[in-house]
């Protein structure tokens, strides 16, 4: 099934949902035994996004706590605007977002304080 290419569409059947927990960036040169919830590799590390209670039982290194917010619309991997319109829409009211790609949705990470916020701003896109 082919996701939604038009902004329009797209914007209008966001539906964010709060994914539970909190969540952390950490980077290390060997990824160590953990569940990721996403992994980038990089030519100075391995970036792993991981649940922030796992990540300090190992004692892993991170500078800050966010929430996970997901784009429950099933938008084309090839759609045109959705992530600027998204962070835009986040910057303006001063929130930080970092943006990961799946398949079928796009996946926000917000800093914890503002996930309420964040969400309020997003059901408020057309």
């Amino acid at each position: 099934m082919a996701g939604l290419t038009n902004l329009h569409e797209i914007l209008g059947a966001l539906r964010p949902r709060v994914r539970p927990g909190s969540y952390v960036f950490t980077t290390t040169p060997t990824p160590p035994d953990v569940i990721a919830h996403a992994r980038i590799t990089e030519d100075e590390g391995t970036t792993l996004v991981v649940d922030r209670d796992a990540a300090d039982e190992l004692g892993l290194a991170y500078d800050a706590e966010f929430g996970w917010i997901t784009l429950q619309v099933h938008s084309s991997l090839e759609s045109v605007g959705l992530t600027a319109a998204v962070t835009n829409a986040l910057a303006r009211v001063g929130i930080s977002c970092n943006v990961i790609a799946g398949y079928y949705h796009d996946h926000l990470l917000v800093p914890v304080e503002d996930v309420a916020a964040a969400v309020d701003v997003l059901g408020g896109l057309e």
